[in-house]
């Protein structure tokens, strides 16, 4: 038994004219859709979705259709008996063993189908009727995932560990469709009676995969704030789709084994919205501060309130004000201000010569770096020495 190919490449009105009666895909299924019956064209035409499950029983010398981005899939009490993944048009015969031709469509994951092929398959002369269902094989999108409570993760750029709500959406891609069917299709779904669609909420499967897509999230932000290969923050994920999927799909598999398990992988994340905890929200807002002051920014930033309170202390105190400024501006790292300025000494003055020297060091600096006038470092220079 299996399905011979009559026709390949693409299914346009050419079948449809010479089968006047064949099975295909119903019309205006959902995108979500992942598993449904096949429906007869000749007498279900524009019936958007197949309500009885009847016109998924094919027998000997039924015509199927397969368009692309879909396979076909045919079963017998709930066991595998055929699989299609290649579009065209075929014809069912109980008396052909050509099942395992099928794989010449040279699908990425022709190999994981076959491995799944020979583990599952079903041989033998039909002794019931088959069922005919349609699988999707393209991306399954508006699969909805969000945290109640805080999540946490260890941040290694900001140092610490922090939170935030988030929801957003993923799509998820059936690469092995064996599998996929026997493995995580309830054997309700199976017999040619129902839809089965990740977004429906009557789905158990689909609470399931969120249960476990949201558990997975703690360990998805960690990966991808923390791999120096991309050098993301946090504050960028949202910008990052293609980024935070490869974080999400590795947790995912690495925890709960989808493409193994269940023949699924997540092709696609969108985070929609994120809500940092409290502690979080300042840890942000210390960091944004601090890029605001760091490099040429930072520099011309520290040169300006140095320089805001060297005029300051020269109006109150003259150039003893301004001695002391330049003291304190030591402590502060005025001193490291335009440091290919400077000159290191040679060795360390000692005795009453070392606080002179460390003084004038400091007032060179402030003058080297634009921070006080020529006069003002000559009257302080000459109030230093006694001049």
């Amino acid at each position: 038994m299996g399905l011979i190919q009559a026709a390949t490449g693409a299914v346009g009105g050419t079948l449809g004219d010479q089968w006047k009666d064949f099975l295909t895909v119903p019309s205006g299924i959902a995108p979500t859709a992942a598993l449904f019956p096949a429906v007869r064209v000749g007498t279900n035409a524009g019936r958007g979705s197949n309500s009885s499950g009847s016109d998924a029983i094919i027998t000997n010398g039924s015509k199927i259709v397969v368009p692309e981005g879909y396979g076909l899939m045919t079963f017998e009490d709930g066991q595998l008996t055929g699989l299609v993944t290649e579009p065209g048009g075929y014809t069912w015969s109980s008396d052909s063993t050509y099942s395992q031709s099928i794989f010449a469509g040279d699908l990425a994951s022709d190999a994981v189908i076959r491995q799944s092929w020979e583990r599952f398959k079903f041989g033998g002369i039909p002794g019931g009727q088959q069922i005919a269902l349609f699988v999707r094989l393209s991306e399954l999108p508006n699969n909805r995932f969000g945290t109640r409570s805080a999540i946490y993760w260890d941040d290694a750029y900001l140092n610490a560990q922090v939170g935030a709500i988030t929801y957003g959406t993923y799509s998820v891609t059936i690469v092995d469709p064996i599998t996929f069917a026997l493995r995580l299709v309830p054997a309700t779904y199976l017999q040619g009676q129902a839809v089965f669609d990740f977004t429906d909420r009557d789905n158990p499967v689909s609470e399931q995969l969120f249960t476990e897509v949201v558990s997975s999230l703690a360990a998805a932000f960690s990966s991808y704030v923390n791999d120096p290969s991309k050098g993301n923050r946090i504050t960028k994920i949202q910008q990052d789709s293609i980024g935070f999927t490869s974080s999400l799909r590795e947790a995912v598999e690495s925890f709960y084994q989808w493409q193994e398990s269940r023949g699924l992988a997540i092709s696609q994340v969108t985070i929609m919205g994120i809500q940092y905890d409290e502690h979080t929200q300042e840890l942000l807002k210390t960091v944004q501060r601090a890029d605001a002051l760091s490099g040429q920014r930072g520099n011309s930033n520290l040169q300006a309130s140095v320089a805001e309170g060297i005029q300051e202390a020269g109006s109150s105190g003259g150039s003893e004000g301004i001695i002391g400024l330049g003291i304190a501006g030591g402590s502060i790292g005025l001193s490291n201000i335009q440091q290919e300025n400077q000159t290191p000494a040679a060795s360390e003055p000692s005795g009453a010569e070392d606080d002179l020297i460390a003084k004038l060091e400091k007032l060179k600096a402030a003058l080297d770096a634009g921070l006080i006038e020529q006069s003002d470092f000559d009257a302080a220079k000459a109030k230093l020495l006694g001049i």
